[in-house]
């Protein structure tokens, strides 16, 4: 049997990259590193573990996770380091040869993370003992096949923000063309509500007010426990002390009519979505593979809009894919600038080894991707400065959240319009009413005055 108290006094470094769930996941390991006695390493301290939890979504992700990964050796020498993700799951080799590097840790094994961090602090500590070793011993790596990939790995945590995170589904059934992440997280699979529902009702007693709704395709929830994403949506409502629930991505196709009606007489699920689309060409969603066209996707806006007219709506696009040619890229920038959207989130296209995206013929110069991506960037902040412009003189509820003394503070309205005020310490965590001002200095969010 492991002896915990290997971790008693250490001090821990992580560095996360990539999506929300990510962070999320990040943040509840360091929580459990917290109950054996492991503190956050503050700036200075050399850290006994080093946990990094990489991204490969491109291969400028995979770039920043090698860099993340020497800069952390280079600067904790001797630290246990242990890198994990969705890098780790698909090129857990390249990692096994990086210098300093003591395990890296597959998607299937990701949920048991501590006790194979004491495991290999224990055998690295009986190596030392017994043969005065050097602490950079021989990496271990954990790893299941893509196949026995199974197990939900529950998450729930607020990391330094005020929002707290809620993991409510792992992994991914659709294999669209230009994208990994069905081999680096597996199939789809879940919680059960009732441990759901048990998570954020903690949440409550813990003083949260705000939960984000996080995985990697929520609205396929339900192929472990054969419920429904919307039985979630309508379990989460009824939790007591919980004020506030945000969507944090859901395809278009599985953001039903009846989601879209239920949220917008909540009081809780706040009008906000985000919604993925990828490509405005019916063209280029076929080679992609999507579950949907241009035409559901104007639909599901457009009824979003009618029913809640303030809806704060972000959306992802990816620019030069692989057949995506200057006749279908207009198409696709004319269709996402006649909708009544909010932001973009906009990124170019990487290719991906092993992806089916590769076998299509047509490719895009990077020059040309860098051109489509900032016509697309500048049209998101049009439509972004158009819509906050439009909130001026509006009262809306706010989340205020925590900052360093001497900066102004930032909360977000029920709408997710970014609002700025002088520091009021007080105000951390509240939920108070604002009418909302001009432009702040920075152009990034709107000033305001606390309502009484």
């Amino acid at each position: 049997m492991i002896d915990s108290s290997i971790l008693q006094g250490k001090k821990a470094a992580y560095f996360t990259l990539g999506c929300k769930l990510n962070f999320a996941e990040t943040s509840s390991v360091a929580q459990e590193l917290k109950r054996y006695g492991v503190t956050n390493a503050t700036k200075g301290e050399t850290a006994d573990i080093c946990i990094v939890n990489t991204c490969s979504v491109t291969e400028v992700a995979d770039h920043k996770c090698r860099q993340a990964i020497h800069k952390l050796v280079k600067q904790n020498p001797g630290a246990f380091v242990v890198v994990t993700g969705c890098y780790a799951q698909l090129k857990p080799q390249d990692i096994l040869d990086t210098p300093g590097v003591d395990m890296v840790i597959g998607a299937e094994e990701k949920g048991s993370i501590i006790q194979h961090v004491m495991e290999g602090m224990t055998s690295r500590e009986d190596s030392i003992t017994r043969q005065n070793a050097s602490p950079c011993s021989s990496p271990v790596s954990l790893h299941s096949p893509l196949k026995d990939i199974r197990s939900f790995a529950p998450s729930c945590s607020r990391g330094d923000r005020t929002r707290y995170f809620l993991k409510v589904q792992d992994g991914c059934n659709y294999y669209c063309t230009y994208c990994t992440i069905p081999i680096a997280r597996g199939r789809s699979r879940n919680g059960s509500i009732e441990s759901l529902v048990k998570q954020a009702e903690q949440v409550a007693a813990d003083g949260g007010k705000e939960i984000v709704i996080t995985g990697v395709n929520i609205g396929d929830f339900g192929h472990t426990t054969g419920e429904s994403f919307f039985d979630l949506v309508k379990a989460l409502d009824q939790v007591e002390g919980i004020e506030r629930y945000r969507i944090s991505s859901i395809e278009p196709n599985l953001l039903t009519d009846e989601i879209i009606q239920y949220c917008a007489t909540s009081k809780k699920f706040m009008p906000h979505f985000h919604i993925p689309l990828q490509s405005g060409s019916d063209d280029v969603l076929k080679l992609m593979h999507r579950k949907y066209d241009t035409s559901l996707f104007r639909h599901k806006i457009e009824l979003i809009k009618s029913l809640i007219p303030n809806c704060f709506i972000g959306v992802d696009v990816i620019v030069g894919t692989r057949g995506e040619t200057p006749e279908f890229f207009e198409n696709a920038y004319n269709f996402i600038k006649s909708l009544p959207i909010t932001q973009l989130h906009v990124f170019s296209y990487s290719e991906r080894p092993g992806t089916k995206a590769l076998e299509i013929p047509y490719i895009v110069t990077p020059q040309t991707k860098h051109e489509r991506s900032q016509r697309l960037l500048s049209l998101s902040e049009e439509k972004l400065a158009e819509f906050y412009a439009s909130q001026i003189g509006q009262i809306k509820p706010v989340l205020f959240e925590h900052a360093q003394k001497s900066r102004p503070m930032h909360g977000f309205t029920d709408n997710y319009v970014k609002v700025e005020i002088p520091n009021t310490p007080e105000l951390d965590n509240k939920i108070v009413r604002v009418k909302l001002g001009d432009f702040n200095e920075k152009k990034d969010a709107l000033t305001a005055t606390i309502v009484e």
